[in-house]
This record gives structure tokens, sequence and C-alpha cells, in this order.
């Protein structure tokens, strides 16, 4: 996911598509508490330049055939604005029934987790309201997501009610070894329980360093303060998250990779499609 180092891999990422929601109401946000030092590491693949990501496999997701620049992928926004940014513990209140319908209706058709496309709905929506210019989509945080972590399901995890996964979400360490950027501890060990090197963590996959900065206090393994961080990072710089440059420039902030964008690219376009059929009123 996107963070202001880069560290991981270029080529295992995959498509993603939005859809057209009717009037949606304020959605808020449940934070829960922090997850403690357990971690997923798997095997690194060829790690690229990138800003956030290690190692989170997603190679059965082909890359679009499009050339960076040339097209930004079907932008479906939602309507509305979410009450209030991720405060931990706060329960949901009514007016995210409309959003919670939304994300149900949305999951059957793109198989994503109705609790992870509310987090992507309600980043969208705080984005409207605070940076309407940028135009942020959920469907491309969606494309991240899926490729960061499978919508907070990376290892065998669950994501929870409360938005965290079961177990936490860790990347390797970014410790020089071959294809790997080494980027020393930033946190002492807060988020990614290594105190020697930083490690990507969450389910958008933020460096330590770059959740610092984007990530507002909050735990980067909930999923809706990591989106909310993620859509306030792609919009960085009064980019415009719906024209062909500012989307391909955001994605390439997130990670350098022209890979890693064609596979956010599919799946964005492809999760955007999909969910035109779905009507909520």
């Amino acid at each position: 996911m996107s963070t202001e180092e880069d560290a991981v891999d270029g080529t295992n990422r995959r498509r993603a598509v939005p859809a057209v929601l009717g009037r949606l109401l304020v959605v808020t946000v449940v934070l829960a508490a922090a997850v403690g030092g357990i971690w997923v590491t798997t095997a690194v693949t060829r790690p690229g330049p990138s800003e956030t990501t290690t190692e989170i496999p997603d190679l059965e997701n082909a890359a679009a055939p499009v050339a960076p620049g040339s097209v930004a992928p079907v932008n479906a926004t939602l309507e509305g604005a979410p009450q209030t940014q991720p405060q931990e513990q706060q329960p949901q209140s009514s007016g995210a029934d409309l959003l919670t319908r939304w994300a149900d209706k949305v999951a059957e058709v793109t198989g994503i987790p109705a609790r992870a496309l509310v987090a992507y709905g309600n980043a969208e929506l705080e984005l409207r309201a605070t940076q309407p210019k940028c135009r942020v989509s959920w469907a491309t945080l969606a494309g991240i997501g899926r490729i960061e972590s499978n919508h907070g399901r990376y290892g065998g995890a669950v994501l929870r009610d409360n938005g965290l996964p079961s177990k936490a979400i860790i990347g390797v360490p970014l410790d020089g070894s071959p294809g790997i950027r080494a980027i020393g501890d930033s946190d002492g060990g807060r988020f990614d329980g290594d105190p020697n090197y930083d490690r990507a963590v969450g389910p958008m996959q933020f460096l330590p360093s770059t959740w610092a900065k984007w990530g507002g206090g909050y735990n980067p393994q909930q999923i809706d303060a990591a989106a909310l961080a993620a859509a306030k990072y792609l919009c960085a710089g009064g980019r415009d998250m719906a024209a062909a440059g500012g989307w391909w420039s955001g994605i390439l902030s997130y990670n350098n990779s022209v890979d890693y964008g064609q596979k956010v690219f599919g799946l964005a376009d492809a999760y955007a499609k999909a969910a035109q059929v779905v009507k909520v009123s």
C-alpha cells in the first residue's frame, strides 16, 4: 500500500471495480483498539520501488493492458458525507444504514467483504467532504486493498466487524536482503513488532514512518483508519484521482511499479463496473 518510502513487490497485484451508488447517508466508522505483536511474514517475491507494500502476493490478478497516464478506471463515486472521522471504540450510528445496505449488495457482485466496502466507501465520502477536487473512488481503494491484503484477509486472517483482521498483517523486514530496500526501524517496533527494521503493516500496507504522517494516530491494522489514510495519501498535492494523470500519479506514489498500477487499474475498473447494477435508496 502507499507510504513514503519504497519497499515492495512490483509484481504481485490484481484487478478492481467500482459502482454507482444511489443516495448514501453518512457513515460512522468503527475503529477498535490496537492489535498486538503477532505478524504475518512470507516469502518475498521481487520487491520494486514503493512507498508502502512489501511482499503481499497477488499473482493471480492480471495487469490491465493500459499505458500509464493514458486513462483512469471507471470512477463511480458515492453521494453524501461521513459524520465523523474514525474514533476508537465508537459505535456505528443509524446514519450508516444506507452505506451498509449498499456494501452488502456490492459484496455480492464483487466478492469484496461488506465490512471492507464500508471502509472504502466511508473513506471516499470523507475525502469528498474535505478534498472534493480529489475525487478518489472507493473502487480504487478497493483495488489497492485487494492487492495489499485481500481486503484484510491475507494469510488466513478474517476481517472482523470492528474492522480489525483476526491476526495482524505485517510484511517482511526491510533489511536490505536481495531485492529489498533497507529501511531501519522508525517506530521502535510499536506497529510492526520489529525493533530493528521497518515492515509494512495493516490491510493497506503502510510503512510505520508513513503511517506516522497519514494515520492520524490510529491503528494501521484497522481497515477504516487504513482506508482513510490511503485516500488522504493518494489525494496529496491536490491530485485529481478521477483524471488519468492524477490517478496514475497517485497510484505510482503508492507503489512505483507500472505492473502494480496496471493491476490496481484492472481491479478498480472491474469493481466499479460490476457495482453499477446496485441500486440503494
